[in-house]
């Protein structure tokens, strides 16, 4: 894919409860004339996953299905996926996604990274209408690690936008020298972390605003549905980073230091709720008052929530026309100019 690589990409597929999607999501790595391997792993899925998966093989022998008997988190899969996969390049693909096709095309021009991303199409309409992402004009740049950390942060009543959302292409070689693999404790923020630790190793990382992956936007999605737990695992790994020595420059670690906060006060708010709906609001005082550095992010979180509620009472959100996507990155259509 680029001149000082070989251009084959392994697609991995990390997959629980996904029979209904697995199928559009295989048949689109496969469609690829730059993929030679599409490893599956079903994570303990109870809904026939794994045969759906085999059945979306076409033929070719690049298709390989393993199944663990035990949920692992999908840290744990990608990283089996990686560990019985040869090809130079990794691309991580959701289930419940796709590929547009050629979506690795614009990337083969591309050269000096070892991570690459492109635009993300969000799909707001049922998956199976047929939808094309937009042309735009060609623009490439590179993300610091302050950037890519600045980017995750964020804002509240601002449209979800995070640049932790991008599915980069990586080098292999790269996770190799650098001994780096997904963080198995984490079941949040599993990318974020990996790109994050990538970023400081001083990984060469490319955007481009070509659009080639459709993310379909799901109200049961299991990102949707992380616990207390999560979030803690997500700000001590972070945390970890942060204070390994001579690892990150004093800028750097000020902007990891200002995402670890936003992740521990979702945290302690969480964990507040947690102890509410547990013990009624009395137990909820004495937890507050057993962790006052805790009280300032509940407080916070609490207010903001009501005045978000009241700021979009009765507002119906502006929907996106069928065909239509809502990008992640913005871009400069080519009919625009």
């Amino acid at each position: 894919m680029s001149a000082d690589s070989g251009s084959e990409v392994c697609v991995i597929i990390a997959a629980k409860d996904a029979a209904d999607t697995i199928g559009k999501a295989i048949a689109s790595a496969l469609a690829e004339t730059a993929v030679s391997e599409v490893v599956v792993i079903d994570d303990e899925s109870s809904d026939g996953t794994d045969a759906a998966a085999r059945s979306a093989d076409d033929g070719t022998g690049r298709l390989k299905v393993l199944r663990f008997d035990e949920n692992q988190g999908p840290s744990a899969a990608r990283n089996r996926a990686i560990e019985v996969s040869t090809a130079p390049l990794i691309s991580i693909l959701d289930a419940d996604d796709f590929f547009f096709p050629q979506r690795f095309t614009a990337m083969q021009a591309e050269k000096d990274w070892d991570l690459i991303a492109d635009n993300i199409g969000f799909i707001h309409h049922d998956p199976s209408l047929p939808v094309e992402p937009d042309r735009f004009h060609a623009r490439t740049r590179s993300l610091s690690l302050v950037d890519f950390v600045e980017g995750n942060i964020s804002q509240r009543g601002v449209k979800r936008g995070e640049i932790g959302f991008l599915k980069p292409v990586i080098r292999r070689s790269f996770l190799t020298e650098h001994g780096l693999r997904y963080n198995e404790d984490l079941r949040l923020g599993e990318d974020y972390d990996l790109y994050l630790r990538a970023l400081a190793k001083g990984a060469r990382y490319k955007v481009i605003d070509h659009c080639g992956y459709a993310a379909v936007v799901r109200a049961n999605s299991l990102s949707g549905r992380h616990g207390t737990q999560d979030l803690r695992r997500l700000y001590e790994a972070e945390q970890a980073i942060r204070l390994t020595p001579g690892l990150l420059s004093a800028e750097q670690a000020q902007a990891v230091r200002r995402h670890e906060r936003q992740i521990k006060a979702r945290h302690d708010l969480r964990r507040a709720l947690d102890v509410k709906a547990e013990g009624g609001k009395g137990a909820a005082i004495r937890h507050l008052l057993a962790n006052p550095a805790a009280a300032p992010a509940v407080i916070g979180g609490v207010l903001g929530d009501k005045l978000e509620a009241m700021r979009t009472k009765g507002a119906a959100p502006m929907p996106v026309p069928e065909g239509k996507l809502r990008y992640l990155l913005p871009g400069v259509p080519v009919a625009q100019r």
